[in-house]
């Protein structure tokens, strides 16, 4: 059912992509041609997309501007939920935010990040792809199949990769989840967060090498993502509101 889906037309497509990519970098990089194009693919594809990050941190940001008055509103109206949901809801209006501006950029990148991992993790639309090899390893390998000296090398290159890149944006979750404490959650996200990133090396354990080099690259730029657009930004915690 799968193999009419969207879904399926829309890896078949990528793989062609990645086929071609493959064919124009042989000349430079031999056998290891797939494995360069995965990573050009991947960075092309995000490149893509980088408009919704974009406007997902300016989202971001104009919460986090109106941090200060979400937190006197709160405490003013504490026993009148009422009055505070519609004092919210001016306070958004009159800023030009919206409590959940930053979700539908996030929802729009979804189809994408599916369809990669639909055409790395198992190979679908894009015949011979996880033949390929890097390294003598074969790009369909996962580290299951067992530890010969060429995997544990790959493998362990890039996972050491993949978990220094998560400990980057654990460290900068850990940081943003700090702020604001009082929020109903908080405590609970403070922990949670900086743990998420992690999720991925744990993933790249089960996956085949083609998507463990796709979660390298795209964890590698999200990390510079981070560092280029979500660079902290300066917020008067004593803000008073003035409304």
């Amino acid at each position: 059912m799968l193999a009419f889906s969207p879904v399926h037309d829309a890896a078949a497509a990528a793989g062609s992509a990645v086929g071609w990519l493959a064919g124009l970098l042989t000349p430079l990089a031999g056998g290891a041609a797939t494995a360069a194009a995965i990573v050009l693919f991947t960075i092309a594809v995000r490149l893509l997309i980088s408009p919704l990050t974009v406007a997902q941190v300016r989202a971001e940001r104009r919460r986090a501007a109106l941090a200060p008055q979400l937190r006197q509103l709160r405490q003013r109206y504490a026993g009148d939920p009422a009055t505070l949901q519609a004092e919210l809801f001016a306070l958004y209006r009159a800023a030009g935010a919206s409590p959940v501006a930053g979700c539908l950029p996030a929802l729009l990148q979804a189809p994408f990040f599916l369809v990669m991992y639909r055409l790395f993790g198992t190979g679908d639309g894009a015949v011979g792809l996880l033949d390929a090899r890097l390294a003598g390893v074969p790009l369909g390998w996962h580290l299951g199949d067992g530890l010969t000296p060429s995997v544990l090398l790959v493998f362990g290159v890039l996972l050491a990769a993949l978990a220094g890149l998560a400990t980057v944006l654990s460290r900068r979750a850990a940081a943003s989840a700090a702020v604001p404490a009082d929020q109903p959650g908080a405590a609970l996200l403070a922990r949670v967060l900086p743990l998420l990133p992690y999720g991925t090396v744990l993933l790249a354990l089960v996956v085949p090498l083609a998507a463990v080099l796709y979660l390298v690259t795209t964890t590698g730029w999200t990390v510079a993502e981070h560092v280029l657009l979500r660079r902290p930004q300066p917020v008067p915690v004593d803000a008073i509101d003035e409304r």
